[in-house]
């Protein structure tokens, strides 16, 4: 056998196989940098595991990070896996920026653990990376943020989405709040009712994206999706074409999508993209105007000289006189950048960036203006939930000199993991919709709706007597800071509710004939969500005496305990809320002990009790303490006739009935007549 004949053969046909893997990187490569990453992946993809990671090891770690690049571009959870296989091939040694990326993509997988020990990798490179150093912090703030609530409620708009397509970027057309358009790929029927696929994008891999318009019908509900026709040239379908990369757009397939309204809605600016031959020339911002309900043919819009610059996402101001859009021109901050234009004499002229204080290394794009001026947008650069997150951003005023702009993360529910972008008020309202592709498993977007309720507040309660029975002739009388003086009566049941404003000092009385007025007082201050206060009023009756809960003494003695203070301060409310008032107040003991001991502790204690309320204010004049002993045991009433049911109503509590009872029960009737009460004496102290 001719050995070394076999061995030249072998290693022509290395060498003619190294050359082929050679030849099919540099053809992702340029996929690569033109955008088509989905194309560009499948072509990484099958040459990593025909690179030999002994032999040339660097090679193959650059495969993994750009097959990696290519899939967090178009949110493909397998670029964690690559990246990882660029680690594992040393691609650090070659570009740091791999800690970077990695980290992204496992903060938009809500690894934020994983993800905050790669910012930390990249910082110790580059410690004033303000995309990493947002990265990390974002990751040690998210279960801070988890916990924060928010009044707004978000719930998927299910009419508009469509199985296995991607819907987003809804826009209100005009000031119509019954007319939308967005952004979809969706599978159109054609008359034949036949499906027909178009010509997938070798961007994202997904099928193209068109404009489709929808309007309420008279029932309030969202009328059947219409494709928005005559913009421009309809995409090609079916006849797939492949090309020596397998698979791709063909010439003249083109996609549309992202737009914005004049104020009258028929003005349209939106996004366009289409190849001229084969060759992705990136997106343009095109104009079409609304005659008879259809749409002209749209018109580009020039924005720079440099056609080579990429621009799209275009958002107009409610004026109508400045226009943002989003574009990659290299004076920018790096990735996408949000830029404005101002409106002369019907051009668009001096676009400039936004600056840092919008823009980072990063991407922010889907900027959006609300009727009341503040900046919407999309970012992945700045602290959020992994991907894109809505931000607003307000102008600060105070600074005249310069345009600065304060940033706030929409938070829950708006961001969380994955992408949350392209946002849309309804008018003036906080009501609107906006897209993300939450828990959605392979990525696709749906556009979800979003409300904030009004704020409410309320308080509520019932009138009763001390036992609890309604008192349905109460009256309440509630004041507020903001001059509100108003009456309402109680209902049959005894209760009320009424509606309080935000930001408001109340104090509310409740009256009632026969009984003592009580007051409550609350406000409404700072309030950052809908509130409802409960308050309930027990009003003690004039004609008899009220017995006072949980005052209580040391056996024998007569001193106040702490445990017996509380009670005393509703008796000292209480006669502040009622001034013209006198009461007696007296004490009780059980038929234990003799006349004279027990007519003298009573008298005792009800004295320390009058002593505490004169400590508190209350004028001496008003108090009369009076110690009763054992002379005035208690009467059954129905109260507690309904506690002990062994007790008859109207049963006088003495010694004849309570010394046959069983021990416990006597025990039981003791504690009922040790007790304090107070009574009112007069009504008119110092009205005359």
């Amino acid at each position: 056998m001719n050995w070394t004949k076999y061995f030249y053969i072998l290693l022509a046909v290395l060498t003619l196989t190294g050359c082929s893997i050679q030849q099919r990187i540099k053809r992702a490569d340029k996929k690569f940098a033109i955008g088509e990453y989905y194309a560009a992946a499948d072509i990484y993809k099958s040459c990593y595991g025909r690179i030999s990671a002994k032999t040339d090891k660097p090679l193959k770690g650059y495969v993994a990070y750009k097959q990696g690049e290519c899939y967090r571009l178009i949110n493909n959870p397998r670029a964690v896996n690559c990246y990882q296989n660029a680690l594992r091939n040393k691609y650090q040694l070659q570009d740091s920026i791999i800690f970077l990326h990695c980290g992204q993509a496992m903060q938009y997988q809500g690894k934020y653990k994983d993800a905050a020990k790669s910012y930390e990798l990249y910082l110790e490179a580059h410690p004033d990376s303000y995309v990493a150093q947002a990265g990390k912090y974002a990751c040690s703030k998210i279960d801070e943020w988890k916990r924060e609530t928010s009044r707004y409620k978000v719930s998927e708009a299910k009419e508009f989405n469509q199985k296995r397509a991607s819907t987003f970027a809804p826009m209100f057309i005009g000031d119509d709040k019954d007319a939308l358009m967005f952004t979809s790929n969706r599978q159109e029927k054609s008359k034949s009712s036949t499906k027909k696929l178009k010509r997938p994008s070798n961007v994202t891999g997904q099928q193209l994206f068109q404009l489709y318009q929808t309007r309420k019908n008279a029932a309030g509900l969202w009328e059947d999706i219409v494709l928005a026709e005559g913009l421009c040239d309809a995409p090609e379908e079916e006849e797939q074409q492949n090309d020596s990369t397998g698979g791709g757009k063909a010439a003249g397939a083109a996609e549309m999508g992202v737009c914005s309204f004049t104020k009258d809605g028929r003005t349209m600016l939106f996004t366009y993209s289409k190849p001229i031959n084969g060759q992705d020339l990136g997106a343009k911002i095109y104009k079409s105007d609304r005659a008879s309900g259809e749409w002209s043919e749209a018109q580009e819009v020039k924005l720079f000289a440099d056609s080579s610059i990429t621009v799209g996402h275009p958002a107009l101001n409610p004026a109508g006189d400045t226009l943002y859009f989003v574009c990659d021109d290299p004076r920018g901050e790096g990735g996408k950048d949000i830029w404005c234009a101002e409106m002369d004499n019907g051009e668009w002229v001096n676009p400039q960036p936004l600056g840092k204080g919008i823009n980072t290394s990063a991407d922010e794009m889907y900027p959006y203006v609300h009727a009341d001026g503040t900046l919407y947008f999309a970012s992945n650069g700045h602290p959020g939930y992994g991907g894109l997150d809505i931000f607003k951003a307000v102008r600060d005023t105070t600074n005249k000199d310069s345009v600065v702009w304060v940033l706030y993360n929409m938070g829950a529910p708006f961001n969380g993991t994955g992408d949350d972008f392209g946002i849309t008020f309804e008018g003036e309202s906080q009501n609107g919709f906006f897209s993300s592709n939450r828990g959605d498993k392979k990525g696709f977007d749906k556009i979800y709706r979003f409300v904030l309720p009004e704020m409410e507040f309320l308080v509520e309660g019932a009138v009763t007597d001390e036992q609890g029975n309604a008192l349905s002739e109460a009256v309440l009388r509630i004041v507020g800071s903001d001059g509100t003086n108003s009456k309402l009566n109680a209902r049959r049941d005894g209760t009320y509710k009424i509606k309080l404003k935000k930001d408001v000092k109340y104090v509310m009385l409740a009256t009632c004939r026969g009984h003592l007025n009580a007051k409550e007082q609350w406000n409404t201050l700072g309030l950052k969500d809908s509130k409802t206060y409960n308050v309930n009023f027990a009003l003690n009756p004039i004609s008899r005496p009220v017995k006072m809960e949980n005052i209580f003494y040391e056996f024998g003695k007569w001193d106040i305990t702490k445990a017996s203070e509380a009670e005393l301060e509703k008796l000292v409310k209480l006669l502040n809320d009622n001034p013209n008032i006198t009461i007696e107040l007296s004490a009780h003991t059980d038929m234990k002990g003799t006349d004279e001991f027990n007519n003298e502790l009573s008298q005792k204690r009800a004295q320390s009790c009058c002593d505490f309320l004169k400590q508190r204010g209350i004028e001496s004049e008003r108090l009369t303490p009076v110690g009763y002993g054992k002379t005035k045991p208690v009467v059954c009433d129905k109260a507690l006739n309904k506690q002990y049911p062994w007790i008859p109503v109207e049963q006088v509590l003495d010694e004849a009935f309570i010394t046959p009872l069983p021990a416990d029960k006597q025990e039981i009737c003791n504690q009922i007549n040790r007790r304090t009460e107070f009574k009112v004496l007069k009504t008119t102290y110092k009205l005359y």
